[in-house]
């Protein structure tokens, strides 16, 4: 059995390394090639391709990296040419995987896209394409399947895979002891994204905020949770203003300084930083989520270009941006977006949390019931489960071809 995956980004390539895995616990023969990251290689699956350099956000941006694009594109239709997988799951990742996955159509690959793209918010037009060439869509998120069945997909909902996935690994305590930290005092956590240019943009911001909260919450620390394979540089932001810094090296490796610090920056260990921090200010995306499913409340900010921004907006369909609020279906948590995502604005909202402690309960309840509403634990089993079911039925049909006469 033949599968090919495409993902483009850090979440994706969790998720499709998941997927991956349960596909091998199932059938361990199954040969597993593709376009994503090193946790999806880590999970047996041989990468004709990494999206390094590759993932940004914005149109503008998009623009810069256009070329590499297709030459990875021209590379992965050829590889499906030769190959022929019996089933392509794109995940997540439109504007690439939407040309792949055209692309494999036409040479009449099964398609079953996991982790659908947020087509009912933004460029909704897309959901013809989808009706169109995708055999089976899994959703993650409990609103989308009613969106996709009354556009006449073919459509199930698998549950959000972090349900399972977000699990630390420390309690708080021996966490933030092990990195010099108090358990007992108030501790925030920063994330400022997973791509490159998302965190040039919006770790600037957050570091802005960062005196004006110690002003105002004396004994407070922070946690900066670094995306997987982003070098310290990056996160240079946060070790201007407040204290002194506490760095890990990439993939995870803290180095323990004395307690006393007030930044500390750790790799690969979100869920950790989470269950560890009383409040969080993150960049929206999935990180929303993993701070649902921690029942973190939680300030969402985010910036693109001024030129992406203006040129994107009209095209938004969505009023909320935050995943939490999406499917809480209101406003749970405050959402600073591009002018609104200011220092002060930032720091008022965070100072609210952790002072005014029935504003914490109020969120916290919401948080949960967004837990609740993300599915039964298994997303990832059941994905594989519909993967594999797609992909037998193009084994059938690809030796139904070469019997024939």
């Amino acid at each position: 059995m033949r599968i090919m995956i495409s993902c483009g980004e850090v979440s994706g390539d969790l998720y499709a390394a998941a997927l991956a895995a349960e596909i091998r616990r199932r059938v361990p023969e199954a040969e597993i090639v593709g376009f994503g990251g090193p946790q999806l290689r880590r999970a047996g699956a041989e990468l004709i391709g990494e999206f390094t350099g590759l993932t940004v956000t914005g149109l503008t941006e998009a623009i810069r990296v256009l070329p590499r694009s297709y030459a990875m594109l021209r590379r992965l239709v050829a590889a499906a040419r030769e190959r022929r997988p019996h089933v392509f799951v794109p995940v997540d990742f439109p504007d690439f995987n939407f040309r792949l996955m055209a692309a494999l159509a036409r040479l009449g690959v099964p398609i079953v896209y996991y982790v659908s793209p947020q087509l009912w918010a933004w460029r909704p037009g897309r959901m013809r394409t989808m009706k169109r060439l995708v055999d089976r869509v899994l959703v993650i998120f409990p609103f989308e399947e009613a969106l996709y069945r009354q556009a006449g997909a073919a459509v199930t909902f698998v549950g959000h895979p972090l349900v399972d996935l977000a699990r630390a690994g420390q309690t708080r305590t021996e966490f933030l002891h092990d990195r010099g930290l108090s358990p007992d005092a108030p501790t925030v956590a920063l994330l400022p994204g997973s791509r490159p240019n998302e965190v040039r943009r919006i770790a600037p911001g957050i570091a802005a905020a960062l005196p004006r909260i110690r002003a105002r919450v004396p004994n407070v620390q922070f946690v900066v949770a670094c995306a997987p394979d982003l070098p310290d540089a990056m996160f240079a932001p946060f070790c201007a203003d407040v204290g002194r810094t506490l760095s890990g090296s990439p993939g995870g490796a803290d180095k323990v300084r004395p307690t006393g610090e007030t930044v500390v920056l750790v790799h690969g260990k979100t869920d950790d930083v989470l269950a560890a921090s009383d409040v969080v200010i993150t960049a929206s995306g999935t990180a929303t989520v993993q701070a649902a499913l921690h029942e973190c409340p939680m300030v969402v900010v985010y910036r693109l270009s001024p030129l992406t921004y203006r040129l994107g907006k009209p095209f938004v369909t969505v009023e909320t941006y935050a995943m939490a609020n999406l499917v809480a279906g209101r406003r749970v948590v405050p959402e600073l977006i591009q002018s609104d995502f200011t220092a002060e604005r930032v720091a008022d909202e965070a100072v609210a949390l952790l002072t005014d402690r029935a504003l914490y309960a109020r969120t916290q309840e919401a948080l949960r019931g967004v837990r609740e509403r993300l599915g039964a634990p298994g997303a990832t089993a059941r994905a594989a489960e519909a993967v594999l079911e797609v992909a037998r039925a193009g084994r059938g049909a690809t030796s139904a071809c070469r019997a024939a006469p």
